[in-house]
């Protein structure tokens, strides 16, 4: 599974490549709004204020491009078309996202250093407890907005629910795809967010939502089946067929 996943993601960003750079410069062109408007702020009030208008802002875009994502995932197209009613239709999932990483980030920079602060072994206690928190919330958040397009009827919060259960139903799954994520991150900075960038994450997690998905469907349809040896091989026929036999001169002369 996970050597089909990488396979499909590559080929998923590469048959999309010039409209996933198109939605990385809008997330670039954000980044560079913000920092420009930083140096424009007067009181560190208005400053951080700022910031978390920027947060909301941000989760609002990653709502859009969830639906353009899922597009590229299941081989349609109209991506702008998914972006602009992904942002109207994800409203809700997008706000909660927004408190969710609001939460991440104040505890890793307020709470956990307040805990530590206090010194003693109830500080250190509550700091390692909250430290794992934010671990647990790493390896759940890029399952959220995939899992919302896959299960659209679920609300915000029964999504996230969902996405803590499938985080300690594929536990090792969920380390691979964190540290696979890193290494995209990596890449994004290398090339200034246009490749994978934003966009390709978030492709990344659809892609990997949508074949997690399929083993729950598979066991849905066979409840005596081997949850410990699933025949993967006749699970992702479907998708293998739709993605086919790609080569490296396929990928750069199509026509041939």
């Amino acid at each position: 599974m996970i050597g089909f996943f990488i396979k499909k993601a590559f080929f998923d960003g590469w048959d999309n490549l010039i409209q996933m750079v198109l939605f990385n410069l809008l997330y670039t062109a954000m980044l560079m709004a913000a920092l420009y408007m930083f140096g424009a702020i007067p009181s560190a009030g208005l400053f951080y204020g700022f910031i978390v208008l920027c947060l909301l802002a941000y989760s609002i875009v990653m709502g859009g491009t969830a639906g353009a994502a899922y597009n590229w995932s299941c081989y349609k197209g109209d991506s702008w078309a998914a972006f602009r009613h992904g942002i109207g239709r994800n409203i809700r999932h997008s706000l909660l996202f927004f408190v969710l990483v609001l939460l991440f980030l104040a505890n890793i920079l307020l709470i956990i250093p307040f805990y530590l602060s206090i010194g003693g072994p109830v500080g250190f206690i509550i700091s390692l407890v909250l430290a794992w928190v934010e671990i647990a919330l790493a390896l759940t958040l890029p399952y959220y907005f995939p899992l919302m397009n896959l299960l659209p009827a679920d609300r915000p919060l029964k999504t996230f629910r969902k996405c803590f259960i499938i985080l300690l139903d594929n536990l090792g799954f969920s380390v691979f795809f964190a540290l696979y994520n890193a290494a995209c991150v990596a890449i994004s900075l290398c090339t200034l967010g246009l490749v994978p960038g934003m966009a390709g994450l978030q492709l990344l997690a659809q892609d990997a939502m949508k074949l997690v998905m399929m083993k729950y469907d598979w066991l849905d349809a066979n409840p005596d089946g081997d949850r410990r040896h699933l025949p993967w091989a006749d699970i992702l026929y479907d998708e293998k067929e739709k993605v086919g036999p790609r080569s490296l001169r396929s990928m750069i002369f199509p026509w041939k």
